[in-house]
């Protein structure tokens, strides 16, 4: 049966980026990343839109002990002994990005109607600067107009009240939402009467919570900063550090000079992974100009460019090296006292691995035996191993089984909880990973619920609500009617932007907590409001004083954030006191909960929480005595809390990836000038690509069997279960990655991804594993030369 199209209605609805005019410039990839380039890159972003004396003043306080926690990742700071200089080039671009003079003010909105912004791109929309005053588009409107804080909140409550059943409400939270509002704004809608909690760990790293849990018992990574500096081995699987996790570079590059083998296993080589000039060398006068002109320091000994989805063959391919090295000296390979001890399922895991075919295995890998042996004996010659990932591996059908196969591959030879061994998810938001702890879930286990009713006095609701992926669905259908967004870009991070766009037109209401413009704002429901919030990096002045909010990192560690930039508008409002604003205004004094009194003094947050959930206790004294973690039982006791109250092995097939004749697998990938959903600027440099983002990166060879030259104009359609969906006016670009498969910009290649496809278990959108054709779009050959010509 042929495939259907599902209509492209985005020249009418603005709910995709425009097209560009032109092809991105492309030239040759360099093949060492930061050092000079990236020094440059920061002064040009921050003293640009921040001023130079505000913007290095700021720059220095971002990560510090008494500064504020940099949100463009979750990367761990060391607990006391930090660098003067503590971020990097991406998180000085999201410090611009919220310290920008630009300013979107009602004035702002009365020029622009919300029609014409559609036309607009995400990065234009960005660089308009700040949002300082509520603002309200109502039923009809093409033009937002003022509201006053009163009047928002009394909107929002009066809608929510009007519902029939709370759970005809979806509330969202993005990961830059502080522990404190986190805690707060799930206390509101649990009260309210909704487990409707969707965020964005449920479109990035849902997968590797639900594969930990089932394994080890825990949904978190299990090493800490410094077991980086006592691993012997290192495993990187689908993860790019240079762009999406730069101050990562540093610790491995520190690994590396200790003598730790490191292996990266990623269908792109990324010149982060490959060679890397450290800028926190340029305080050393001796080592500056080896730093700016060197070849820079080697960061890994192997890279496997693996197909995409192919990390489950590789990893089960190197178990099986293993295991047959084990066969011929028993006892030199696996640890089996930890084996005995700490798992279950061994057997029933070397059965399989007894049965994998090293021809299925290459296949479906894309890595010959030869090299996936290579990666074996490293992992036998060193005593401890931490493996890394991130969203390369979470966003595909398969991924809770692929990291599942990661986890058997670390058990196998006793490498959770010991030093310098352990898995390490790494998050790409700053606190996505607090937001689960604090409650943010629409299933938290009944033991929170209890412990949280008893606290306040309620009965939570036991019923489950709707992850992202449920939620759109329920709002297409009309089952939820109205959605709040904590933070984030809702509609551009979402999966099958199209469908997304459609959901939330259906909605009575939406509303957009936010610091500067995005896509969201422009797709509402029939009434949508706007709530402009301050900064992590700004003053936040209660009427008890200045307050501090906290965070929580990739490795479990709770970090204090304090502001420290004048606030970009007297309306700003800090997102603890807006949520205590929507509960007053949508429950009232119902709970007996002092709402005005938690929104002056975020101390009182703390207390409930340090009641409610354990590793806590005296939060307020310890968070100002610096960073603490939180409990971790596989790391800190090998107690793993699974059902069998053991590590579990667990066995999973290959997946077998292959698109079918003339098709494509294509993953979303970030460029190097943005973070998540935000454009920075229109360069990846780190891949050659300047003043665009419409390209989809193809082998070469793949190219020439298309006919297609670099800077070409293609269409793109992807394929699932018998629907098509379209983007149009992107361009070639021929990259060194595997056969058949493809990778394009998020949030342009957003809408080729299908609301259905999602992961097994987690319900993760398959962001990685898109099935896709690529065809030469139809111009004039004229117009097709002179595209050519203009590509260097």
């Amino acid at each position: 049966m042929p495939d259907h199209p599902i209509p492209d209605s985005s020249p009418a609805h603005g709910a995709q980026p425009p097209k560009e005019a032109r092809p991105p410039v492309l030239r040759p990839a360099p093949k060492v990343a930061a050092g000079l380039a990236s020094v440059l890159k920061t002064g040009q972003y921050v003293w640009g839109d921040a001023g130079i004396i505000r913007g290095t003043r700021a720059l220095l306080k971002i990560n510090q002990i008494k500064g504020f926690d940099c949100q463009s990742c979750a990367w761990p700071s060391a607990d006391a002994d930090r660098h003067v200089a503590e971020f990097c080039e991406n998180g000085a671009k999201a410090l611009a990005h919220e310290a920008t003079r630009a300013r979107v003010d009602p004035g702002f909105f009365s020029r622009h109607s919300v029609h014409s912004l559609r036309e607009r791109s995400d990065h234009w929309l960005g660089r308009q600067g700040r949002l300082t005053h509520p603002m309200i588009l109502r039923e009809g409107a093409d033009h937002y107009e003022p509201i006053t804080w009163e009047g928002a909140f009394s909107t929002i409550g009066d809608q929510l009240n009007r519902l029939s059943d709370p759970f005809e409400a979806a509330f969202y939270t993005s990961g830059r939402t502080s522990n404190e509002a986190a805690f707060l704004y799930q206390l509101f809608v649990r009260l309210y009467g909704s487990n409707n909690l969707p965020d964005c760990s449920n479109m990035c790293h849902e997968s590797s919570g639900a594969a930990l849990s089932q394994a080890i018992g825990i949904g978190k990574g299990t090493v800490t900063l410094e077991d980086f500096e006592k691993a012997e081995a290192i495993f990187i699987a689908g993860q790019n550090p240079g762009t999406n996790h730069p101050r990562m570079l540093a610790s491995l590059e520190a690994a590396r000079r200790r003598g730790a083998r490191i292996v990266a296993i990623n269908p792109l080589p990324e010149p982060g992974l490959n060679r890397f000039r450290n800028p926190q060398h340029f305080k050393n006068p001796l080592r500056a100009l080896s730093t700016a002109f060197g070849p820079g320091a080697s960061l890994i000994d192997l890279h496997l460019p693996v197909r995409i989805n192919g990390d489950t063959a590789v990893f089960k391919g190197i178990m099986k090296a293993m295991l047959e090295e084990e066969d011929r000296l028993p006892g030199s390979v696996f640890d089996h006292e930890f084996i005995l001890t700490h798992t279950h399922g061994y057997p029933e895991l070397i059965q399989d691995l007894r049965l994998a075919d090293w021809d299925e295995i290459e296949t479906q890998a894309g890595i010959s035996a030869t090299d996936i042996r290579k990666a074996a004996a490293i992992a036998m010659g060193a005593s401890s191993i931490i493996c890394c990932w991130a969203m390369g591996l979470t966003q595909h059908r398969e991924a809770v089984g692929t990291i599942q196969t990661i986890v058997n591959f670390l058990l196998l030879r006793g490498n959770i909880g010991r030093p310098g061994a352990g898995v390490c998810p790494v998050r790409g938001h700053s606190n996505v990973q607090g937001d689960r702890t604090m409650g943010i879930w629409e299933r938290m286990p009944g033991r929170f619920l209890d412990r949280l009713g008893t606290e306040f006095g309620f009965e939570p609701p036991s019923r489950h609500g709707t992850d992202m992926v449920e939620t759109i669905e329920a709002m297409l259908t009309g089952r939820i009617k109205a959605l709040i967004a904590m933070g984030g870009n809702f509609l551009s991070a979402a999966p099958d932007t199209e469908k997304t766009a459609e959901a939330l037109r259906q909605c009575l209401l939406t509303v957009q907590v936010s610091t500067t413009l995005n896509r969201s704002h422009l797709i509402t429901g029939r009434t949508g409001l706007i709530l402009p919030c301050l900064g992590r990096s700004e003053v936040d002045q209660q009427r008890t004083g200045p307050q501090f909010v906290t965070t929580e990192d990739s490795m479990g560690v709770i970090n204090s954030s304090r502001g420290q930039l004048a606030p970009a508008s007297r309306d700003l409002r800090s997102e603890p006191a807006i949520v205590c604003g929507l509960a007053a205004a949508t429950i009232g004094d119902r709970a007996g909960i002092d709402w005005d009194g938690f929104a002056a003094d975020y101390d009182r947050i703390r207390e409930r929480i340090e009641r409610v959930i354990p590793g806590f206790e005296d939060y307020n004294r310890r968070t100002r005595e610096g960073p603490f973690s939180l409990p971790n039982p596989p790391r800190d006791k090998r107690e793993f809390r699974t059902a069998s109250r053991r590590a579990e092995f667990h066995v999973h097939p290959i997946p077998r990836t292959d698109p079918g004749p003339d098709r494509f697998i294509l993953m979303t990938i970030r460029s190097h000038d943005q973070f998540n959903t935000t454009i920075y600027g229109l360069d990846d440099r780190y891949r050659g690509v300047f003043n665009g983002r419409r390209v989809v990166f193809m082998n070469p060879e793949d190219m020439a069997g298309l006919g297609l030259q670099q800077g070409d104009p293609v269409d793109l359609a992807s394929h699932f279960e018998g629907e098509t969906r379209r983007v149009e006016g992107f361009f070639a670009a021929p990259f060194p990655i595997p056969l058949r498969c493809a990778a394009a910009y998020f949030p342009e290649a957003n809408p080729l991804v299908p609301l259905r496809s999602v992961a097994a278990i987690s319900n993760t959108p398959t962001s990685k594993s898109i099935i896709v054709t690529i065809q030469p779009a139809a111009r004039p050959h004229e117009a097709i030369e002179q595209i050519r010509r203009s590509v260097i």
